[in-house]
């Protein structure tokens, strides 16, 4: 099983239907589980896709209409049940703060002291690996990123020609020189993976700039064009401008969820039909309970 995956735990929008749920989204990286919008029915979602209380490490709530937001006191009350050990960071948007109040304590339970919050205002960034901008909907909502820092990617011919082979390459990527010959002559820049986390929006600069070079993009799509007007007066996005985003920030995988009641499995081909107007690479049209992996690392450069 991949290291670093998204499993997709509902995929409705404001309304749940009869095969699409409430929003839920959870990333398996690197053994930390970020946990995105846990709307209602999340819980028992992730009994069905193999999910436990104890795979979540973060919380990250866009904004606080119910559906992003309102399966928070099982999710909490779950963390607490199961008693969950290691720390679980809560981020959120300081304006709900409120909501965020009620929801944490929406029923009597035995409590958990392994939550800690993270109200983000503005924007957010060192808080791991992830970070938080501001986007454009009625109320104050934030798109996501998760993003491994860059690295070096050696090139096994520049190791050979300098003789560079077993425990002496660990100590060049360690101290930064071997025989006097340095890292950045036997590697090259590799930048890190990322993943692009964004609902309920307008299309503005935050979109891109979270989506840029990711690669892997999870994005709404709540409308088709024809409803375009709807879209942007209640600051959504339709599946061709979900497509623009792709096309514009380079994403490797496109991901669209959060799919209006309106639009059954029968309407799939008009959304990626939209999308393939100006994006040419890889869409996924999500389903309740898939594993969608976050891409392999582009091939190795070849030596020089």
């Amino acid at each position: 099983m991949s290291s670093r995956e998204l499993v997709v735990l509902g995929t409705s929008s404001a309304v749940p239907t009869r095969h699409r749920n409430h929003n839920g989204y959870l990333l398996r990286w690197d053994g930390q589980g970020f946990l995105f919008d846990p709307g209602e029915g999340t819980q028992r979602q992730m009994l069905h896709a193999g999910v436990s209380a104890h795979d979540v490490h973060w919380l990250c709530l866009t904004h606080f209409h119910g559906d992003h937001c309102l399966g928070v006191p099982g999710i909490v009350q779950r963390v607490a049940r199961d008693k969950v050990r290691h720390p679980v960071r809560a981020v959120f948007p300081a304006s709900g703060e409120v909501y965020w109040r009620r929801l944490r304590h929406a029923a009597a339970f035995a409590d958990t002291s392994v939550i800690s919050e993270h109200p983000v205002s503005g924007g957010l960034a060192g808080v791991g690996p992830l970070i938080a901008r501001r986007l454009s909907h009625p109320v104050e909502s934030y798109g996501y990123r998760v993003q491994e820092p860059a690295g070096r990617r050696m090139l096994p011919g520049k190791l050979a020609t300098h003789g560079i082979k077993g425990p002496e390459v660990s100590e060049l990527q360690r101290t930064g020189s071997v025989r006097g010959v340095t890292l950045a002559e036997c590697s090259e820049p590799r930048p890190g993976q990322s993943v692009a986390f964004v609902m309920d929006t307008r299309l503005c600069d935050s979109v891109f700039e979270l989506a840029s070079g990711a690669d892997l993009l999870v994005i709404e799509a709540t409308f088709l064009s024809q409803e375009g007007g709807l879209a942007k007066e209640y600051g959504h996005l339709t599946a061709f401008e979900a497509g623009l985003v792709a096309a514009d920030a380079g994403v490797r995988r496109l991901v669209l969820t959060h799919f209006s009641e309106r639009y059954g499995f029968a309407d799939e081909p008009a959304f990626v039909e939209e999308v393939r107007r100006s994006f040419d690479g890889e869409v996924v049209l999500a389903r309740d309970l898939m594993k969608i992996p976050v891409p392999r690392r582009q091939a190795h450069s070849p030596a020089r």
